[in-house]
């Protein structure tokens, strides 16, 4: 009995404690047998609301922009919307980020380190270590938890890239998603990137499609602001007093640059003077801003000795360049501008709503992109971004040929790495790279007219994006509890900015330490002294106890250019420890340099078990590429059961988009298979018999037969009518994924890009009825997979 009671206290205990740490009031009523004899109490069930004259919080996340692109910081890319914000505010000149999307925005997200989020990379490349599982601890509560459970509505538009891989299916657990933590609405895309014109959109917790087409003007930057006022515009209508927080994340400038032709012709020829001379035009301009001190000094192009360096990120003098290549890496550029103020442009028309509701002054505007600028398109760039994920080459006869498509729908492009250490002027490398300030010193304006008395003023004081959830919580009077939901919360790794709205802007920072961690890359800086390991990413050389560390003065050598290691050997010592220790405690070991194809292909743990055979049904949503049977490498078979009713048309089965995938449909009573490899070429067979209605088992087998010079699969590809070959013809097949996200595999439709031009998207199947299609990449003969799914269909 003794042990009984015990037990019996320490629950009631432990659940004392629980209410506590909930803190919701206990029910002081009063309830008998019949409710008129009864007394009610509200205050266990009326939410928080926020304190009276709360402020709205619109934080604003562009990706891939280096400091040196936009105009409030000296650049060439005219951005009018952030203009006007910075006139009406404050800009930061030594804001970092994670170097790379998924882990800035977890920092953001939550305001703990990255590698203490378990977001240590991309969500793509999640392992089995506490700081790269890309799965949001429970220590980790949100800024939007917080801020929903204290009065405001909360709302998160455009990119994601938080919700691990294995969870993006229609089926799969929604613990990661957005409304699963704290958001009210989600409007955007899960993953890392999308096509502008034919976006992988989600709405809440489900797949939509786009509300129209490319032809009628569709753009996702158009959409998102046109969703963003429909939200801000619903909630004040239904609860004025409410204050809200919108997390807006548009596609730009992420590949592929996509963008209208009327803002890609203002850039014609901005840029033809190329990257080397961007450089030198750009500083001068930075300095006389005040965002970079006098005196500062370009850094080298290519600062990695040529043993350590990867050649992916290699930049080519522009006066080496052939006179088609300064042509389409010119253009390219343009895109990625036109890209990047027509965004801003739309983001403008959100500001204006604000202004004409009086929304304005008392909204906090935070202005921001979460990394350098993209050296993803190689050398070279690329009019097809997925080649890059593929390992396969672009070639220069082949984009020049689509010089005058460039940004639309046609291609999926990026610039190449010269532009990327250009826009990230005047510091070493940029993006992925943690270890210079290229790939993580990003712009940031906050503007308050309600709360910030400054005007137009630049703000250097050092701060990380782990310091903006605790600025907001200080703005907005609220603390990060230690315990919630029951559970015992990480201390927040930044502290807040606030105390910089009224400071003057060389005043010192209020932050001590910062440490940086990134596919191999490494850095720590503390009290403006920064120590830099000499590692490129993704170069699978490991051997990091041999790297040679660099040591800089950042107060007085903004860009990293001077490397005092030799001068300040106990220093550098002392920072070298201090790296270790900070990636100890948060979860940054071990380091991770291998490459993008060793990385992506780790395996790991899914609720389903992979297997060599996958039923999918019509009437369903795409199913992600992350999730969807892979048949990358490998052989494959496909088989479909489908009644032919009338003249059927249209498509049966797709997976990808025109640049990458592959599409079983009927066109013209005729049977077609087409593999478009990389955008490059639509491989074909077509039935020569008529298909009439009745019962069939439509059919692919494609025979591995060797690898090509670059891994492609090469092979044979047979198209089947029941039993029997009706094509055959040699097929090159991808062994990268076919988009890096979007554009899944689909059934009765193919979603946004069509694969091929032989049918416009979604190009829905009609005239018949499709039973299901299986994708196997066994052993299994075909003519076996075919009598099966022949007597399958028997039975219906």
């Amino acid at each position: 009995m003794k042990i009984k009671i015990t037990s019996l206290l320490l629950g009631i205990t432990a659940l004392l404690c629980f209410s506590s740490q909930a803190q919701t009031p206990a029910f002081k009523g009063d309830i008998k047998l019949d409710v008129r004899d009864s007394k009610p109490d509200w205050a266990p069930f009326v939410r928080k609301k926020a304190p009276e004259g709360s402020p709205n919080i619109l934080f604003i996340l562009y990706d891939d922009t280096g400091l040196a692109a936009w105009s409030p910081y000296g650049g060439r890319i005219n951005m009018p919307t952030m203009d006007k914000l910075a006139a009406d505010g404050l800009t930061y000149t030594q804001w970092q980020t994670v170097a790379l999307c998924s882990p800035t925005r977890s920092c953001i997200n939550t305001g703990r380190n990255h590698n203490l989020n378990g977001m240590g990379v991309i969500t793509e490349g999640a392992n089995g270590y506490p700081g790269f599982s890309c799965q949001l601890p429970a220590q980790a509560a949100t800024m939007a938890q917080i801020l929903n459970d204290n009065g405001w509505s909360t709302f998160w538009l455009g990119k994601n890239h938080n919700v691990p891989e294995t969870d993006l299916s229609a089926g799969a657990n929604k613990s990661q998603w957005p409304l699963q933590q704290g958001y009210d609405r989600f409007y955007g895309f899960i993953g890392g990137e999308t096509n502008q014109f034919y976006p992988d959109l989600t709405e809440d917790n489900h797949a939509i499609e786009a509300p129209y087409g490319p032809e009628k003007g569709y753009h996702l930057s158009k959409d998102l602001a046109d969703q963003a006022i429909k939200m801000i515009g619903d909630q004040k209508s239904a609860n004025p007093s409410k204050p809200w927080f919108m997390w807006y994340c548009p596609g730009a400038n992420h590949a592929p640059h996509q963008a209208p032709k009327d803002y890609i012709a203002k850039y014609k020829g901005k840029f033809d003077d190329g990257y080397d001379a961007y450089r030198k035009w750009v500083l001068p301009r930075m300095i006389a801003k005040g965002i970079l001190p006098k005196g500062t000094t370009l850094t080298e192009w290519n600062p990695m000795p040529a043993a350590l360096a990867n050649p992916a990120d290699a930049v080519r003098p522009w006066n080496s360049l052939s006179a088609d290549e300064k042509k389409l890496f010119s253009r390219l550029c343009e895109v990625y501008a036109a890209f990047s103020e027509y965004t801003d442009v739309e983001i403008g028309r959100i500001v204006d709503y604000l202004k004409k509701t009086g929304q304005y002054e008392n909204t906090v505007i935070m202005y921001a992109s979460d990394n350098g600028a993209s050296g993803e398109g190689t050398p070279n760039g690329s009019v097809n971004e997925n080649k890059f994920f593929n390992g396969f080459p672009d070639d220069l006869a082949e984009n020049m040929k689509l010089i005058d498509e460039l940004g639309g729908p046609n291609t999926y492009e990026h610039y190449p790495t010269g532009w990327a250490a250009a826009l990230s002027t005047p510091f070493k490398m940029f993006k992925r790279y943690s270890n210079y300030a290229g790939g993580t010193d990003c712009p940031l304006t906050i503007t308050w007219p309600k709360g910030i008395k400054a005007r137009g003023e630049v703000r250097n004081q050092y701060h990380h994006a782990v310091d903006i959830v605790p600025t907001i919580l200080e703005i907005c009077g609220l603390e990060m509890p230690k315990v919630y939901k029951g559970v015992e919360q990480y201390p927040l790794s930044g502290v807040s900015m606030k105390y910089s709205f009224d400071a003057k802007p060389n005043d010192p920072t209020q932050k001590h330490v910062q440490y940086f961690s990134m596919l191999g890359t490494r850095a720590v800086w503390q009290d403006g002294w920064k120590a830099v390991a000499v590692h490129a990413p993704l170069t699978d050389k490991g051997k990091f106890d041999q790297d040679q560390w660099e040591l800089y003065n950042v107060e007085a050598d903004r860009s990293e250019s001077k490397d005092l290691a030799k001068q300040y050997p106990d220093k550098l010592e002392a920072l070298k420890k201090l790296w270790l220790d900070e990636a100890k405690k948060n979860n940054a070991l071990p380091l991770d340099d291998r490459t993008t194809m060793q990385i992506i292909t780790i395996p790991r743990p899914t609720e389903e078990e992979a297997k060599d055979s996958y039923t999918y049904y019509p009437h369903t949503s795409q199913v992600p590429e992350a999730v969807a049977v892979s048949v990358r490498g490998k052989s494959y078979k496909i088989i479909a059961n489908v009644e032919i009713k009338a003249d059927a048309s249209g498509v049966i089965f797709a997976h990808g988009s025109r640049f990458g995938g592959h599409s079983l449909f009927i066109k013209d009573q005729k049977l077609y298979y087409v593999y478009n490899f990389l955008g490059i070429k639509e491989q074909q067979l077509v039935s020569t018999e008529t298909i009439k209605p009745g019962k069939y088992t439509f059919g692919v087998e494609f025979t591995k037969e060797k690898a090509g010079e670059h891994g492609e699969s090469i092979g044979t590809a047979k198209l089947y009518i029941n039993d029997k070959a009706v094509a055959t013809g040699a097929m090159t097949a991808q062994v990268g994924k076919f988009t890096l996200v979007g554009d899944g595999l689909c059934v009765g439709f193919d979603s946004g890009d069509p694969v091929s031009k032989q049918y416009a998207s979604p190009g829905e199947f009609e005239g018949g009825e499709i039973s299901f299609v299986t994708v196997n990449t066994g052993k299994e003969p075909y003519i076996d997979l075919e009598r099966e799914a022949a007597r399958a269909f028997s039975k219906e």
